[in-house]
């Protein structure tokens, strides 16, 4: 009652700070539908960047092709003139925005898991970096919401470094969501876009790549704990031509977001999602959330479950152009080590017991 009285005073005294003070002191039982709505609208900005992903792309190729035949089929052309001038953009840096990677809605998608982004040891801006993000998980939620966004404040807790997520180099094929994407400073994973970030792009550049790609993802299941990594040495071996050094990143988690259906080697219907693979680019995973308006039914929208990203001690890499295979095995092997001490070190801190192991595939 207090409470309410002060509230009142301030009304009266025509204060703004003090309205708002004591509003803040009101019991939460005065603000019934509040976490309510908070929570609607973490669901609502996890959905949106999922259907981004699944369907925008898609969605305004449609359009696009769909306006050619109306009225507005000049806006089209001038897109269209805009894309083909702007086609190598994506290779050669993109077009990051501080103001979409500052977007509110970024801080209600870390909230709604919640994620974490934990650092081990400090980055020096006067060095480049090459960022192994491990597992892939269905939508790689920790990867973008890390290094994507600022939700977690990358740019805070590594001062100077500068992050580069790479997906998909089809998806910057696609009218507007290449632009969503490199707004939010994600690039495609080839040699030409990463080549010129850790070359000719200065210092301080952090490319993160899904070093277990689509493989990896069709493995991905609620208490998995493996990586598709014993054959990846294309990254080790792009680290040692450019100098940049070596970072190996866990995210605890990452697996728990959605349920799949995970099928057998050998079988007919896994030889076709290899098959898809290979065409696509990307594994077609048959998977499952929970329902948008009833938790305990299916849908699109990921499990709640808490997403904590570590980011391990650099691993220093010195630059040698045309490395021996020998050299290239010589790091893949200390990478390796290096993921296996990170798991084990923390995962005990996340959830996990001090029996369970990483799988390296």
């Amino acid at each position: 009652m207090k409470t309410i009285l002060a509230a009142y005073s301030g009304v009266l005294k025509g204060t703004g700070s003090s309205i708002l003070s004591a509003l803040q002191d009101l019991p939460l039982a005065f603000w019934p539908c509040r976490s309510k709505m908070e929570k609607h609208l973490q669901v609502i900005s996890v959905l949106q960047w999922v259907i981004s992903f699944l369907a925008l792309g898609a969605a305004c190729t449609l359009l696009l092709i769909y306006m050619f035949c109306t009225d507005c089929w000049l806006i089209a052309a001038m897109y269209t003139a805009w894309l083909i001038f702007d086609w190598n953009t994506p290779k050669q840096g993109g077009r990051r925005s501080s103001w979409v990677r500052n977007w509110t809605v970024w801080t209600y998608f870390r909230d709604y898991f919640p994620i974490r982004l934990i650092k081990t040891h400090n980055l020096l801006p006067n060095r480049n970096y090459i960022f192994g993000y491990h597992p892939h998980g269905i939508f790689c939620f920790g990867a973008f919401c890390n290094f994507g966004t600022e939700a977690t404040g990358f740019s805070k807790k590594f001062p100077g470094i500068k992050p580069s997520l790479a997906t998909l180099a089809g998806n910057f094929r696609l009218p507007v969501l290449r632009d969503y994407l490199m707004s939010g400073g994600i690039c495609p994973v080839n040699k030409n876009s990463i080549d010129y970030l850790l070359s000719r792009n200065g210092t301080g550049n952090a490319v993160v790549i899904v070093v277990g790609g689509a493989a990896e993802s069709l493995q991905c299941a609620p208490g998995v704990n493996s990586v598709t990594l014993k054959k990846r040495k294309g990254f080790v071996r792009l680290a040692l031509q450019k100098g940049s050094d070596l970072v190996p990143v866990y995210s605890f988690g990452e697996n728990d977001a959605y349920k799949q259906v995970i099928f057998e080697e050998g079988t007919y219907s896994r030889a076709i999602q290899k098959r898809l693979q290979k065409i696509l680019g990307f594994a077609p995973c048959i998977f499952h959330g929970c329902g948008l308006f009833f938790g305990n039914s299916w849908g699109f929208v990921p499990y709640s479950k808490p997403i904590t990203t570590i980011v391990g001690e650099p691993i220093t890499v010195p630059k040698i152009e045309d490395p021996t295979e020998e050299m290239v095995d010589i790091y893949h092997t200390m990478y390796i080590k290096s993921l296996q001490c990170l798991f084990d070190k923390y995962k005990t801190r996340f959830g996990l017991k001090e029996s369970d192991v990483l799988y390296i595939n």
